[in-house]
């Protein structure tokens, strides 16, 4: 049974971590203890078996980065190194790559596939066939940089939304073709969302702002009326109008 899982940098910057115990026996210290058994043994290859106490460290370097398992059980480590090993594979076909760049990018995806794997410790289908019936998130993969791609660039080197947005599939379906032939009415929306979020030096959430728009492609015909229910909270434009003030 595996206690914890988690992913590390090489310098011991926590990417990923999921606790799989159902108490958290483990602790939230673990990836300090971790870390610092590493570094403190001679050389460059640490065992891949450690013990802290009654908790037992499996972890493998793929990547460059640390790929651990904790359990206080009396688990087969062969069996949590091939686990560990398939998981490193099993990222490595989603995302493109085993690096700290793509892992940072991919954060959504690999919990979810880590949900999907892992079920209160116990190892689940590790089938990508299996998988991908299941996973909805799709793989961000860096892109090198270009001086083609500075138009794409706003202020302090942010991102603009042009830049950030992917076309859905609904969007991006062929609709004149069905138009043409007398198809279903139909209409698109999309909905763009961008979040700010404040946290200071302590880790305490200051302020979080989520801002966006919604898109509208309407092929209805005789300008049918719709209606879309928005949150109480939600406001618009600068005049701050409420929501429940929106028709």
């Amino acid at each position: 049974m595996i206690s914890q899982l988690f992913i590390l940098s090489s310098k011991g910057d926590s990417l990923i971590y999921k606790d799989s115990s159902v108490r958290g026996e483990a602790g939230s210290d673990v990836i300090n203890v971790f870390y610092e058994k590493v570094m403190a043994l001679p050389g460059d290859q640490p065992p891949v078996v450690m013990n802290h106490g009654d908790l037992h460290f499996v972890h493998v370097r793929q990547g460059g980065l640390y790929w651990v398992a904790t359990t206080t059980a009396d688990s087969s480590p062969f069996s949590l190194i091939e686990f560990l090993n398939r998981l490193a594979s099993l990222v490595k076909d989603y995302c493109g790559a085993l690096t700290e760049k793509a892992v940072q990018m991919n954060f959504a995806l690999i919990y979810e596939l880590l949900d999907e794997v892992v079920d209160y410790g116990y190892v689940q289908s590790m089938s990508s066939d299996v998988l991908k019936n299941f996973i909805q998130t799709e793989a961000v993969s860096p892109r090198p940089f270009s001086l083609f791609q500075l138009s794409n660039v706003g202020l302090f080197g942010a991102e603009t939304q042009q830049s950030k947005v992917a076309p859905s599939s609904a969007a991006s379906r062929p609709i004149q073709s069905s138009r043409e032939q007398g198809g279903k009415s139909e209409i698109f929306v999309d909905v763009i969302e961008r979040m700010s979020v404040v946290i200071g030096s302590n880790g305490v959430l200051m302020k979080a702002d989520v801002e966006g728009e919604i898109k509208v492609k309407c092929y209805m015909p005789n300008c049918s009326e719709m209606r879309i229910g928005l949150n109480e909270e939600f406001s618009i434009g600068k005049s701050q109008l409420r929501a429940d003030n929106f028709q």
